[in-house]
């Protein structure tokens, strides 16, 4: 693995790429470490100085020797579906076969747009926003979003060991601005969201809208892959894509879902993050109570505090970093 120039900082260990750190005194953890982490987009890493899968230096620029001592330590890691995995918890537990299935990301019946944001809030408030879509009708009102017919609709949602399931199908309803502007539709469409949110914080959707009574009309459907991976106890990075399936594959309709995923990706970001000044404004403020929309994100959080509560009784290690070698 060659080490890029941009640092990264992950559960919350500052780590440059490929990732490096000294063990200090250990403390519990807010995160679930035994499980695999999205660390960056395979595009992003750099070339510079090279070591193994050891973590040792095999190679410096513009030096003939390589000095023995000069080393990191290793993490598991795999790049999978143009993704760099990284496993933070105890390396004897990673197993690649636990990596979720993002296809799209990399099949080629797929097409794929992707980015990346860093949010100044905690990436359980993100999994909460991700994990209810009625907020499309009102935070999207003018781009993924188009009618209120989505928030009136209950989803189903079923749980699993490590992950949440949320099926919503909404019937007759508007075309999103999106849509209208970007896929053709023009009048009532059926609309259907599935998605599965797997523990620690990925989002792997599948979407298919099509014309209400016309098997002729406009269909579409796309697939979206999410991975939050929190950076420290207050900020988290956000890597999404945005998947249809080969066909409409010009540069300008890539360019084009680019920018509306972006412009309604920018409407969460600010509500979120001024969610979480208010939280900080008001420390002492009762706990939120939840409503009848919330019963996914109230499963996943549940779910995750299992997860970590077990983590830690099972004695799995936490730990801090004294300072990183760069």
């Amino acid at each position: 693995v060659r080490v890029g120039q941009t640092p990264r900082t992950l559960l919350p260990l500052p780590l440059p790429l490929p990732f490096d750190c000294t063990i200090g005194q250990m403390k519990p953890s807010p995160f679930l470490r035994n499980c695999w982490y999205v660390a960056a987009w395979s595009h992003e890493v750099g070339s510079d100085t090279l070591f193994d899968r050891t973590g040792r230096c095999v190679e410096v620029p513009g030096q003939a020797s390589v000095p023995e001592k000069l080393c990191v330590r290793a993490w598991p890691m795999v790049e999978r579906h143009n993704w760099l995995w990284i496993w933070m918890g105890d390396a004897a537990l990673a197993d690649p076969a636990l990596i979720p299935d993002a296809f799209s990301l990399d099949h080629p019946d797929w097409t794929f747009v992707s980015d990346y944001l860093h949010y100044q809030a905690p990436y359980l408030l993100i999994c909460d926003n991700l994990l209810d879509f009625s907020h499309l009708s009102c935070v999207h009102a003018n781009t993924l979003g188009g009618s209120t017919d989505i928030a009136e609709s209950r989803p189903q949602v079923t749980t699993s060991a490590r992950s949440v399931r949320v099926q919503r199908f909404i019937p007759n309803t508007e075309p999103s601005l999106a849509q209208r502007q970007h896929h053709g539709f023009t009048g009532k469409v059926d609309r259907t969201f599935v998605y599965d949110f797997i523990a620690p914080a990925l989002m792997l959707l599948d979407t298919r809208s099509e014309t209400v009574g016309d098997p002729n009309g406009a269909r579409l459907r796309m697939h979206n892959c999410q991975a939050l991976t929190p950076e420290t106890e207050t900020t988290t990075r956000y890597f999404f894509s945005q998947a249809h399936q080969t066909g409409l594959s010009e540069p300008q309709d890539r360019k084009r879902i680019h920018t509306a995923l972006l412009a309604a990706f920018a409407e969460d970001q600010h509500i979120i993050q001024a969610q979480f000044r208010t939280m900080q404004a008001s420390p002492d403020a009762e706990a939120m109570m939840p409503i009848a929309a919330d019963l996914a994100l109230t499963q996943f959080r549940r779910m995750m505090s299992q997860l970590i509560d077990t983590e830690s009784t099972a004695g799995q290690p936490m730990v801090r970093v004294e300072k990183a070698r760069a």
